[in-house]
């Protein structure tokens, strides 16, 4: 096993989300250098770290003098391109690798990944041109839910299908590329795992927590999610597998559908922190943000322990912004409320600008005030800031 990579050393990340930017704080505290590399200035992430280097990633040479200046270098969101990657990784350690990286921006090789190791995954289909719709619909049928293969998330390239005329229609919306059919499935609730491996194999896994959307966007989360014994111990198994599968080193999250029967199967992956780890920020002993810092550098994991006895997390979008800057004052008259922004340049409809965490008695509780905050939040306080950029 390599030697750990101490605090005084410098962390390198790809991306300069929100994200980088909560991993830069969590990396800070525990006494790291962070450079930040990504295609803008003065990105979330880059306003905490040490050093920011502005530069697209197709310039490889920049890449390359990027990952010579730092010890590790890992990734806060997956549209890294692989040669960026690939360059990085000859220089210096990175962390979950490339290959991981690869195969969960493509569904195609993320589903066929997840089948080889006996996971489950709802069944699809490949659709490499229109000519394979026609074979498409007849092994999967109706409905169901067309996805591109690549470059998805929060909703975006997928639609549900009713029938052949409107799989065709909704390919040819999709731009005609490469795509996955998936049977759809009458999921009652969805899950997700956020965990960690470490560089000795030792595992950390959160509890799963309960996940509510809007418009395919990630909008409450529920910790601990009210779920059986039996389904959250199936939950942290599948969990643990594709950790443990895929040779993780780093943090992961496995976003679950739950279905009637109390059955999971695994909807996606995302080999980072995710936005419904948020809520251990401040609910739990050890961070996703702080154990992805452990992980990376080689330290012992943290606990991941859950410190009250409840907590919900509600995302702040840009559309909270469309009338008028919100009164952040107004929210936090509930004493318990924890409001974290992410600074970026402007909001838009959709943008994920920020969260706000509450810990309750129950779970209920939890989300009734983390709702109602972020409706006092709506007050608006001053003159309008919305940009449509």
């Amino acid at each position: 096993m390599s030697a750990p990579i101490l605090p005084g050393a410098t962390i390198g990340v790809l991306g300069g989300g929100q994200l980088g930017r909560m991993f830069s704080l969590a990396a800070r505290n525990l006494g790291y250098h962070v450079n930040v590399f990504a295609p803008e200035d003065d990105t979330p992430a880059g306003q905490i770290a040490y050093r920011e280097v502005r530069a697209p990633y197709g310039d490889l040479d920049a890449v390359q003098r990027f990952a010579e200046g730092v010890e590790v270098v890992t990734f806060e969101f997956e549209n890294v391109p692989t040669e960026t990657v690939e360059v990085a990784e000859r220089f210096a350690p990175v962390r979950p690798a490339g290959a991981l990286l690869h195969m969960t921006q493509n569904r195609v090789r993320e589903k066929t990944g997840l089948l080889r190791h006996g996971l489950p995954v709802s069944p699809f289909a490949v659709i490499r041109s229109p000519a394979d719709l026609e074979s498409a619909a007849a092994q999967i049928g109706f409905p169901a839910v067309l996805k591109t293969a690549a470059w998805g998330y929060d909703g975006k390239g997928q639609r549900r299908v009713d029938d052949a005329a409107a799989l065709r229609a909704a390919y040819m919306r999709l731009g005609g590329a490469r795509a996955v059919l998936e049977r759809f499935v009458p999921f009652v609730g969805e899950l997700s795992v956020v965990g960690a491996r470490g560089l000795d194999g030792a595992v950390a896994l959160y509890e799963p927590v309960w996940n509510e959307h809007r418009d395919h966007i990630l909008d409450i989360t529920l910790c601990p999610a009210p779920i059986a014994d039996a389904v959250r111990s199936d939950a942290l198994e599948l969990a643990r597998t594709v950790l443990e599968a895929f040779d993780v080193v780093g943090v992961l999250c496995v976003e679950l559908f739950l279905l009637e029967d109390g059955s999971l199967i695994v909807n996606e992956l995302a080999p980072r922190p995710h936005n419904s780890g948020h809520v251990t920020i401040d609910a739990h002993v050890c961070s996703q943000f702080e154990q992805q810092v452990r992980a990376v550098c080689g330290l012992p994991l943290g606990s991941t322990a859950r410190r009250v006895r409840a907590a919900a997390m509600a995302n702040l979008l840009g559309d909270l912004w469309r009338e008028g800057d919100p009164c952040f004052a107004d929210a936090l008259k509930d004493p318990g409320v924890r409001l974290h922004l992410y600074a970026k340049s402007g909001p838009r409809p959709g943008r994920k600008m920020g969260h706000l965490t509450v810990a309750g008695q129950t779970i209920e509780e939890a989300r009734e005030r983390a709702l109602a905050a972020r409706t006092s939040a709506a007050c608006r306080c001053e003159e309008p800031s919305w940009t449509s950029s």
